[in-house]
């Protein structure tokens, strides 16, 4: 097999502008108004004041109580409600309403196990009620995973104020991240042309989980993740090699790689970073993993080159998707995608 050497397919021009861009979007203002059933359970009051603490004087939080027969007034900067649920008041009901109204994205968080229950009962719309027994659940990962999906645009903002916020921010850019690159690899027409673009995606993913974990990110750090994820395209070169070994869906393997090497180097990163990990151990990590699957993906190659056709040879392939032969067909083609289905790592981490 010839060696092909490739120029690392990053700019770091371009990294250091996401790296930049992430900064910014840590200090951006965050908004949040609570408003508080006065019956609320105290088990719930202490889940979210315990987590909803501001770290920074760019978050403030606005808390009005849902006293009898008082409308709370919603403070027109405000980025999202968050409603502390107990009996569901009728002063509680019309200023949920009146924040709907505003368009402004509101949460009723309650204790119990039926959440359409508590919809009907608070009109509140059910993608929007959340309900759960265990208080702390209820905060980390629902709320959570709220507050990330509906203020998108201010999502490391919230990493940066709130601790509880950072993992669910953190999964939201790996599986932005991994849908993009899956999309890439099935729709990329040129042969080659998807793994810059992929590789791209990929470093500005670990610099958002980074930020999101409130790393420092300076100039030695981003030629560090530049160097280690850059390095990896010579691996997916590998990878784009083996796919030539299975004619007709090598484009779908692709992208279902590019999906599934995109979600386990975000889930491993983030692993890492949970218990206490810095960026730097997180990219030595990562280079290990990285020349481990190099030297598997090699070693692939050359048992498949053993297997590759003579110029005058006949070969038969696997039949298409969908296809229904009357007899089974055994070929390079089948033992190839059988292997990277079951062991996509040996194919590198596209």
């Amino acid at each position: 097999m010839t060696e092909v050497c490739v120029r690392l397919p990053l700019d770091i021009r371009e990294i250091t502008s996401a790296s930049k861009d992430a900064r910014e979007e840590r200090e951006q203002p965050l908004n949040l108004a609570v408003f508080v059933d006065p019956d609320s359970p105290d088990v719930l009051l202490e889940a979210v004041r315990s987590r909803l603490s501001p770290q920074t004087s760019a978050a403030r939080l606005h808390i009005a109580m849902a006293e009898p027969g008082l409308k709370l007034s919603l403070a027109p900067e405000a980025d999202a409600v968050v409603a502390l649920i107990g009996s569901g008041t009728d002063s509680m009901r019309g200023s949920l309403a009146d924040a709907r109204e505003h368009y402004v994205p509101t949460a009723a968080l309650a204790l119990g196990s039926d959440r359409d229950l508590v919809s009907r009962r608070l009109e509140h719309p059910l993608l929007d009620t959340l309900v759960d027994e265990d208080a702390e659940h209820l905060v980390d990962d629902d709320l959570g995973a709220w507050l990330a999906d509906r203020l998108s645009a201010k999502r490391l903002a919230l990493a940066t104020n709130f601790a509880f916020m950072r993992k669910a921010v953190a999964e939201e850019s790996v599986k932005a991240t991994a849908f993009q690159n899956a999309v890439i690899g099935v729709v990329a027409i040129l042969p080659g042309a998807d793994m810059p673009l992929m590789t791209a995606n990929q470093a500005k993913m670990l610099l958002q989980i980074a930020a999101a974990y409130g790393q420092p990110l300076g100039s030695e750090r981003i030629k560090e993740l530049a160097a280690v994820v850059g390095g990896g395209f010579a691996l997916r070169t590998i990878a784009s090699e083996l796919l030539s070994f299975v004619p007709g869906v090598g484009w779908v393997l692709k992208g279902g790689i590019a999906y599934a090497g995109t979600l386990a180097m975000g889930a491993a990163a983030i692993a890492y970073f949970e218990r206490g990990a810095d960026l730097s151990e997180v990219l030595r990590e990562a280079r290990a993993a990285r020349d481990q699957a190099m030297a598997q993906a090699r070693a692939r190659i050359k048992r498949h080159e053993r297997w590759r056709p003579g110029p005058n040879a006949t070969t038969t392939y696997a039949p298409a998707i969908g296809a229904q032969p009357e007899k089974a067909l055994a070929g390079p083609g089948i033992d190839t995608a059988q292997a990277l289905v079951s062991d996509p790592a040996g194919a590198g981490d596209i």
